[in-house]
C-alpha cells in the first residue's frame, strides 16, 4: 500500500481537524477492550458502516480494507479471547493488515472512526490495540490525540495476578479498593533490589512505545522514513543499559553482565503475571542452559548471525542483499549496524546477517518450554511492554552493547579540529538544588482489568504501586562567547559512574560507555557572558507521567462541550519518565562525574530543526515524527568513541566536567 500523506494533510487543512472529538473516538474505542463497544460513548457512529461499500474513503483504492474484510468474513483472523503477541509472525500480520486499513483512510469520519469500530467488534483484543496505537501514532490525521496510558487499557500485562485477583473481588461484591502492589521476587533474590526500575510501569510505557513508534516491522510505504531507526535503536537500548547499572551501583550491585549463548543463564525469573486470556505467563529457574526452540532458531543460529555481524565490524563493510558491499567505517555505519541486529525492514541482508535481537527475544521467553511440551503462552520477552520486567532483558542488550561498542571502538578518536568549538568556552556547570531520590506511592486505575456488563456499575478500584522520583533541580551553565556575533550552540550533558561496586575508579573507557545522556539542547550565545539554567523537566531525554485514562475522558468530553481543542502537549508517550532521570543513588550520596560539552550548533541540527523548537520534548531517545533526527552529531558524541589521549579534555575549552552527588 501506498499511504499519501501530503494528500492526507491538505485533507486534514481542508476539514479544519477537531481534535477533541477524536480524542473522545479513542477513549471510547480503547473503553473496556474486551468487552462490546459502547457505542453510547462514540458520537454518531454509523452502526451501517461496512468497509468496502465505498473504497473512495481510502488513498490506495480500498485495497487494504478488501483484504481485511475478506478475512474477517471467513474468519481467517485470531479470535478474541486470545492472547495476542507481537512476535507472533501471524498475529503480527494481522495487526499490520488492520494497521494498513487506518493509514490508507483519508480523513477520520467517516474512514478512520468507522473502520476502527467496524474491526474492533470483529478481531482479536491485542490485535486491535496495537494496530490502532500503531495507527494513531503514525498517521497525521490523529496528531494531537493523547492515547491513554497502557497500563490502564490492558492492565494485566502491568499487574501482579494477586492485585488482579483482588480486583476481580471487589468488582464482584462491589466494594471500592486500592490495592498494593509489591515488586517480583523476594529479598533473598539479590535483583530484588532493582526490580523497581524494570517494572516501573512509566518505564514498560516508554519501552513499548519507543517500539511503536520505530516499528521493525515498518515499511517506507507507510508514508515516511523512520530516520536513524537503526542507530536509534542502539542508542536508546545503550542508554537503558547505562541506566539499569547506575541503578545496580546505587544498590551495591556489580553492572550487570552480558549473556552468553554457551553458558547457563543463572538468574531466573518468575512473572507473577497473569494473560487476561492464556493462563500465567510462564517462569523460568536458576541456571537454566540455553535450549533450541522449536519452529524458532537453534541456539547455534544466533551464535553464526553474532559471528557475521562480529565479522562485518572487523572487516569494515557488511554485505547487502544483492552482494553490494557498503562501508560501515563512517558516522552511518552505526544505523546500518542497528538495523541488521534488530533486525528491521531496514536490514541490507536478514537473509545472511538474519534477526539476532528479536529472535534472542522469543528465544529467552521460551527457556521454560523450549519444545512446547506444557502448551505455555509466550514469556515476558515477547512483549515489549513486559520485557524489561525480566533482569536477562538487560543481560541480552548488556551482550548487544557489547557488539555495539566493538564497532565504535573500530572508528578513530575524535580530533581536536572535530571537538573544538573556536572562540567559546564553557566555563562552569553547577547543579541547582539538590541531586536526591526518593520513593512514592503511584495509584493507576483497574477498572478496564476486569470483565463487567453495563449493566453493572464500575466501583473504584485500582492498585497502588511504590515508583522512585527525584526532587526538581536545574543545571546552571555559564558559557563564554568571545565572538563579536550571536552563535548557536548545542550543548550536551552526561552523568557519569565514577566507581565500581568496590570502590575502584572505572577506567576513562570504561566510564564514558556507562554514561546516562542528562539533556541536549540548543540555544544562541550572544557575544560575552551566557548564562543558562536548564531546569530538570525540560530534559529532551523524558517526558511527564501519562495522563490517566479517566483525566483523558473529562477532558476531551469538556473540550467537545466548550468547543476547543484538545491536550496536544502529552501526545506522546515515548521517552523515559521524568521521575527516572536521575538514578537512585544511596544515603551517603553516589559519586558521578558530570560532563557538559557546548559545540558548534549551527553544524549540528538539520536544516529543518528551530532552535526553540519542542518537538514532544523526547527527540533525543524518539526523534520527530515524519521528519530527520535533529541532531547531525553521532547519538553520544562526544563520548561515542574510545579516548586515547585524556589530555584533550584540558585542550578543549568548551567541554567541562566536575563531581557531584545522587543522594536518596
Amino acid at each position: 500500500m501506498k499511504v499519501l500523506l501530503a494528500c492526507c494533510l491538505l485533507a486534514v487543512a481542508a476539514a479544519g481537524l477537531d481534535v477533541a472529538h477524536e480524542q473522545q473516538d479513542v477513549n471510547a474505542l480503547l473503553w473496556k477492550i474486551y468487552e462490546p463497544l459502547r457505542t453510547n460513548k462514540l458520537d454518531a457512529l454509523n452502526t451501517d458502516f461496512t468497509p468496502v461499500a465505498d473504497l473512495s474513503y481510502y488513498s490506495d483504492e480500498g485495497k487494504a480494507a478488501n483484504k481485511l474484510f475478506q478475512e474477517v468474513e471467513t474468519h481467517r483472523v485470531l479470535a478474541q479471547k486470545n492472547y495476542f503477541s507481537l512476535f507472533n509472525p501471524r498475529h503480527r500480520e494481522e495487526a499490520l493488515e488492520l494497521f494498513e486499513v487506518l493509514m490508507s483512510c483519508k480523513d477520520w469520519d467517516p474512514c478512520f472512526r468507522n473502520n476502527a469500530a467496524y474491526f474492533r467488534e470483529r478481531m482479536n483484543e491485542g490485535v486491535f490495540t496495537y494496530a490502532l496505537y500503531s495507527a494513531v501514532i503514525h498517521h497525521p490525521i490523529a496528531d494531537g490525540v493523547v492515547l491513554p496510558p497502557l497500563y490502564e487499557v490492558t492492565p494485566h500485562m502491568f499487574t501482579n495476578s494477586e492485585v488482579i485477583n483482588q480486583a476481580y473481588t471487589a468488582k464482584m461484591t462491589q466494594t471500592p479498593g486500592k490495592f498494593q502492589m509489591g515488586y517480583t521476587g523476594s529479598q533473598s533474590n539479590p535483583e530484588q533490589r532493582v526490580a523497581y526500575f524494570g517494572e516501573d510501569i512509566g518505564m514498560n510505557v516508554h519501552h513499548v512505545t519507543w517500539h511503536m513508534d520505530f516499528p521493525f516491522w515498518w515499511q517506507d510505504s507507510y508514508g515516511y522514513h523512520l530516520d536513524r531507526k537503526g542507530e536509534l535503536f542502539f542508542w536508546v537500548h545503550h542508554q537503558l543499559s547505562a541506566r539499569f547499572d547506575a541503578e545496580r551501583l546505587s544498590n551495591h550491585l556489580n553492572v550487570v553482565d552480558e549473556l552468553y549463548w554457551d553458558r547457563p543463564i543463572y538468574e531466573g525469573f518468575a512473572p507473577h503475571t497473569t494473560y487476561k486470556y492464556g493462563g500465567e505467563f510462564p517462569a523460568r529457574p536458576d541456571n537454566i542452559v540455553f535450549s533450541d526452540v522449536d519452529g524458532v532458531a537453534r541456539i547455534r543460529d544466533l551464535m553464526i548471525w553474532e559471528d557475521r555481524i562480529r565479522d562485518a565490524i572487523a572487516h569494515g563493510y557488511v554485505t547487502g542483499h544483492d552482494g553490494e558491499i557498503i562501508n560501515i567505517l563512517n558516522n552511518e555505519g552505526i544505523d546500518i549496524l542497528g538495523s541488521l541486529i534488530e533486525s528491521s525492514e531496514y536490514s541490507k541482508n536478514p537473509e545472511y546477517y538474519g534477526a539476532l535481537h528479536n529472535t534472542a527475544h522469543i528465544v529467552l521467553g521460551r527457556q521454560g518450554d523450549p519444545h512446547g511440551k506444557f502448551k505455555q503462552p509466550p514469556g515476558v520477552m515477547e512483549h515489549f511492554e513486559t520485557a524489561t520486567r525480566d533482569p536477562a532483558f538487560f543481560r541480552l542488550h548488556k551482550y548487544m552493547n557489547n557488539i555495539f561498542k566493538e564497532f565504535k571502538d573500530r572508528l578513530p578518536a575524535y580530533t581536536y579540529d572535530e571537538l573544538n568549538f573556536e572562540g567559546v568556552d564553557l566555563e562552569k556547570i553547577t547543579v541547582v538544588g539538590s541531586l536526591e531520590t526518593y520513593f512514592e506511592n503511584f495509584e493507576f486505575s483497574l477498572t478496564n482489568g476486569v470483565d463487567d456488563t453495563q449493566e453493572i456499575a464500575d466501583v473504584d478500584i485500582a492498585a497502588v504501586v511504590e515508583r522512585i522520583n527525584h526532587k526538581p533541580f536545574a543545571f546552571d551553565i555559564q558559557v563564554n562567547n568571545k565572538k563579536s556575533e550571536n552563535v548557536v550552540a548545542s550543548t550536551r550533558i552526561y552523568l557519569c559512574p565514577r566507581y565500581d561496586n568496590n570502590h575502584v575508579l572505572f577506567e576513562p573507557n570504561v566510564a564514558r560507555w556507562g554514561c546516562i545522556e542528562m539533556d541536549k539542547f540548543w540555544t544562541e550565545l550572544t557575544p560575552g557572558e551566557n548564562h543558562i539554567v536548564r531546569k530538570s523537566s525540560e530534559s529532551s531525554v523524558t517526558v511527564p507521567d501519562s495522563k490517566s485514562f479517566a483525566y483523558l475522558i473529562e477532558k476531551a468530553d469538556t473540550a467537545v462541550a466548550a468547543d476547543h481543542s484538545g491536550m496536544e502537549e502529552y501526545s506522546r508517550n515515548c521517552g523515559i519518565p521524568d521521575r527516572l532521570l536521575l538514578p537512585k543513588g544511596d544515603e551517603q550520596g553516589l559519586e558521578f562525574n558530570l560532563w557538559a560539552f557546548v559545540s558548534d550548533g549551527s553544524h549540528d541540527h538539520t536544516e529543518t530543526f528551530e532552535i526553540e523548537g519542542n518537538y514532544g520534548g523526547t527527540h533525543s531517545h524518539c526523534g520527530i515524527h515524519g521528519q530527520k533526527y535533529p541532531d547531525t552529531r553521532p547519538m553520544g558524541y562526544p563520548l561515542d568513541r574510545k579516548i586515547t589521549d585524556l589530555r584533550m579534555a584540558a585542550t578543549v575549552s568548551n567541554f567541562y566536567r566536575t563531581t557531584v552527588k545522587v543522594y536518596h
